[in-house]
C-alpha cells in the first residue's frame, strides 16, 4: 500500500509524523527531483559470504576474547550463559534485525536512514558517527599495543619472562621483584605509566610509533573498499589451535569446571542482569551506525532476519569457544602457581623439621618430595594442622587462584603472556596470539570506521566523490588526536574514554533509534516495509518487542547506569612504581586535599583510593611482612574501566562497562 511521503522542508504542519500518515515508503529512494530511483551507483557486496563474514568481523571483537570470559566467570558461569542467551533473544536479537533492516531497505548510512524517516531524527546518525570516532581514537591504541607486543614476540627467550637487573645495584629491578615479570613489561616497558592521571608525563616514543602504523593500516585497508572487513577466519584458527593446546595442559579441566559451574543464585542481583545486558549490546555492535552501513550495501531483496539470527548465533559462540580457550589457559595457570606454593611450603616445612623447630609429634607430611604431594593432600593437611606451624606456611588453593579473575589488558597483556612463556616455543604462541588479537582489533576498527565514512559520504556529495581524501584526513586527525593516549598517562585515558564516552552515549543512542521504528514511524508500517522486501511477514513477536520489551529494558540500562556512575564516581585503575601492592583509584568529586589511603583487604583485596593519593616512596611506602613473602605473589593488574579486585567468588562485583 503506497504511503505519501510528508513535506521535508522542515515545517510543522507537515515534518513530523501525525496520526495515519508515514514519513515515506522505506523501500524507496527518492532523488532531489522526487522520482523514485534504484541506486545503481551504490557499491555493493561481491557475495552474501562476504557481507555475513564482515558483519561477524565488525560484531566479534577483543570484547568477545577478554570481556565475556571475564563476566560469565564472575557472575554464575553457566547461568550467565543462560542469562545472556535469554538476554540476546528478547533485546539484542530484535535490535539487530531493526538496524539491518533499516539499512538495507533505504540502502543509507546511519544518517540518512534516521533522516529519511524525518528530517528531525538526523541527529540520531550524527551522534553515532560521533561515538563511533570517539571510540575509534581509544581503540586504535589497543591495536597499537598489540602491533608492540607482536613485535616483541620474535624473541626468544620473550621479554617478560625474567626480571631485569639493575645495573646500579647488581640486583633485580625493585619494581619487578615487588610484581612480576610480565606486570613490569606490560606498565614499565610498555606504557612506561605514571602514577596518576594527574601526571601526564611526555609522550612514549615507541607507542606513538605503533599507534601511527595503526592508523597507517586501518587507512590503507579502508581505502581498499569495505571487502577489506571480510577476512575473519584467521582469529576462529588461533583460537581452535589454542584450544587443542590448552587442552593438553594440566589443569585445564579445573579451569572449564570452574567456568561452567552453575551459581542460580546471581539470577537475583540487578547488577548481573545489568551487565548481561551490557554485554549484549556491545557484542553486536548497536548504535554506532556500522550495522546500518554494512547492512546499506545489500540487495534490497536480501534475507536480513536469517543475518540477524546467524550472527548473533556466531557472536554469542565466538565468546563461548574463548571462553573455553581463555579458563583452560588460566586453568593451568592456577595449578602452576598453587603447586608452587605447595612446594615452597613443604619446603619450609622441611627447613623447620631439620632444624628442630617442630616438636616432635608433629603430623607427618613428605617435605622431601614436594611432588609426591598433591594440592588436595596438602590442602587437606593444613586444614587440620595449620596452626601448628605458623604464619609462614600458607594455604594453597587452586580455586582461590581461579578467583582471582582477570579482564582486558590485564587478561591479554599480562596473564596471558605469563602462561604462553610458560609453552615450548613461547615466541610462536605469542605471535599466534598478538596476531590474532591484531585481526579481531583491526575487524571491529574496520567496522567503526565505516560507521563514520559512509554516512558522511552519502549526506555529503562533495565527500562520496573524495573517498580517498576523505579517509585518509579522518585517519590522519584520529593519529593526532590519538597522541592523548600515548602519553606515559595514556593508559588511564583510554579507561576514561571507554567507561564515559561510549557506553552511555550509545544506549541513548539506541534508544532514540527504537522510539524512532516504533513510536514515530510505526511497527506496523515498518514490518510492511519489511514484508515488501523480504516477500514474507516477520512474526509479530517483533512489534511488541520493538515498542515495549526493547525500549524499557535500554532505558533500565541507561537508569542503572547513569545511577551507578551518580553512587560510584568516575574510577580508573592507577599503577605506581613506588608501591609494593597495587592500587585503585577513584576520582572523587569536590576533593582537593583529601587523601584516603588504602587498607589493604583480606585476601589481597584491591581497594579505592582517592586519586589525589601520591604512593610515594616516603609517605606511603609499604614493606612486604614474613606473610607477604610467604604468600605467591600476584602477577596480574587489568587497566580499563574494571577495578580489578581480588574477591571470593561468591562477593558480590562492584563493576563498570566496557565496549572493547
Amino acid at each position: 500500500m503506497e504511503k505519501p511521503p510528508l513535506d521535508s522542508n522542515g515545517e510543522e504542519d507537515g515534518a513530523w509524523l501525525g496520526e495515519g500518515q508515514s514519513e515515506t515508503q522505506l523501500t524507496t529512494v527518492h532523488n532531489p527531483d522526487g522520482v523514485e530511483t534504484p541506486d545503481e551507483d551504490r557499491p555493493a557486496w561481491d557475495s552474501k559470504i562476504q557481507y555475513v563474514l564482515a558483519q561477524v568481523g565488525f560484531s566479534v571483537g577483543l570484547g568477545n576474547v577478554w570481556r565475556f570470559p571475564y563476566l560469565c566467570h564472575q557472575n554464575g558461569g553457566g547461568a550467565f550463559m543462560l542469562l545472556y542467551v535469554f538476554l540476546l533473544l528478547i533485546v539484542g536479537v530484535p535490535l539487530f534485525f531493526m538496524e539491518l533492516a533499516a539499512g538495507q531497505s533505504i540502502r543509507q548510512g546511519s544518517i540518512g536512514v534516521w533522516k529519511h524517516i524525518s528530517p528531525k531524527l538526523a541527529g540520531i546518525g550524527y551522534s553515532s558517527c560521533m561515538v563511533c570516532f570517539y571510540v575509534a581514537l581509544y581503540y586504535n591504541v589497543i591495536i597499537a599495543w598489540s602491533l608492540f607486543y607482536l613485535g616483541n614476540s620474535f624473541q626468544y627467550p620473550l621479554p617478560w619472562v625474567h626480571c631485569p637487573i639493575d645495573v646500579a645495584t647488581n640486583d633485580t629491578v625493585k619494581e619487578c621483584a615487588n610484581s612480576s615479570p610480565t606486570s613490569y613489561f606490560w606498565f614499565r616497558k610498555a606504557l612506561d605509566i605514571t602514577n596518576s592521571i594527574e601526571e601526564s608525563g611526555e609522550f612514549n616514543p615507541i607507542m606513538t610509533g605503533c599507534l601511527l602504523a595503526a592508523w597507517a593500516i586501518v587507512s590503507l585497508a579502508m581505502i581498499k573498499g569495505i571487502k577489506s572487513s571480510a577476512k575473519v577466519f584467521f582469529p576462529y584458527v588461533v583460537l581452535f589451535i589454542f584450544l587443542i593446546r590448552g587442552l593438553m595442559l594440566d589443569g585445564a579441566m579445573d579451569g572449564i569446571t570452574y567456568m561452567f559451574y552453575p551459581k542460580l543464585e546471581i539470577w537475583g542481583n540487578v547488577q548481573v542482569w545489568r551487565q548481561a545486558a551490557t554485554q549484549v549490546f556491545f557484542a553486536l555492535g548497536l548504535g554506532y551506525g556500522s550495522v546500518i552501513a554494512y547492512s546499506s550495501y545489500n540487495p534490497v531483496n536480501n534475507n536480513c532476519h536469517r543475518d540477524a539470527l546467524m550472527v548473533s548465533c556466531i557472536n554469542f559462540m565466538t565468546s563461548v569457544l574463548a571462553s573455553l580457550v581463555v579458563f583452560v589457559v588460566l586453568g593451568f595457570r592456577a595449578k602452576n602457581i598453587a603447586e608452587r606454593c605447595v612446594a615452597k611450603n613443604l619446603g619450609l616445612l622441611n627447613l623447620m623439621t631439620s632444624d628442630d623447630l617442630l616438636h616432635p609429634g608433629f603430623p607427618w607430611i613428605n617435605t622431601t618430595d614436594p611432588n609426591s604431594v598433591s594440592i588436595s593432600e596438602y590442602r587437606e593437611w593444613y586444614s587440620h594442622y595449620s596452626s601448628m606451624v605458623g604464619p609462614n606456611i600458607t594455604d594453597c588453593s587452586l580455586e582461590e587462584e581461579m578467583n582471582k579473575g582477570v579482564e582486558g589488558t590485564g587478561l591479554a597483556f599480562i596473564a596471558f603472556t605469563e602462561v604462553m612463556a610458560l609453552f615450548p616455543a613461547s615466541p610462536f604462541w605469542s605471535t599466534l596470539f598478538f596476531l590474532m588479537l591484531l585481526n579481531l582489533g583491526l575487524s571491529t576498527m574496520f567496522g567503526t570506521m565505516q560507521g563514520i565514512l559512509t554516512p558522511l559520504m552519502d549526506n555529503f556529495s562533495l565527500l562520496g566523490r573524495h573517498r580517498t581524501l576523505l579517509t585518509v584526513c579522518s585517519c590522519a586527525l584520529g593519529f593526532l588526536l590519538g597522541l592523548l593516549f600515548t602519553q606515559r598517562s595514556g593508559n588511564y585515558f583510554v579507561a576514561m574514554f571507554d567507561d564515559y564516552s561510549a557506553t552511555l552515549p550509545l544506549v541513548i543512542v539506541v534508544i532514540f533509534e527504537t522510539i524512532s521504528v516504533a513510536w514515530v514511524y510505526g511497527t506496523d508500517r515498518f514490518l510492511d516495509d519489511i514484508e515488501v522486501m523480504l516477500k514474507w511477514r516477520p512474526p509479530v513477536i517483533y512489534k511488541y518487542l520493538w515498542k515495549y520489551v526493547c525500549l524499557l529494558a535500554m532505558v533500565g540500562l541507561l537508569l542503572a547506569s547513569l545511577l551507578r556512575m551518580v553512587l560510584k564516581g568516575p574510577t580508573y585503575t592507577a599503577w605506581n612504581q613506588n608501591a609494593v601492592r597495587y592500587w585503585t583509584t577513584v576520582l572523587v568529586p569536590n576533593t582537593h586535599s583529601e587523601e584516603v589511603r588504602c587498607q589493604e583487604l583480606h585476601r589481597e583485596l584491591y581497594t579505592k583510593c582517592s586519586s589525589n593519593e601520591q604512593l610515594d616512596s616516603n609517605s606511603h611506602h609499604h614493606s612486604p611482612s614474613e606473610e607477604d613473602e610467604a604468600r605467591p605473589r600476584t602477577a596480574f593488574l587489568p587497566l580499563g574501566n574494571e577495578h580489578y579486585r581480588l574477591l571470593p567468588q561468591q562477593e558480590e562485583e562492584d563493576e563498570e562497562d566496557t565496549g572493547v
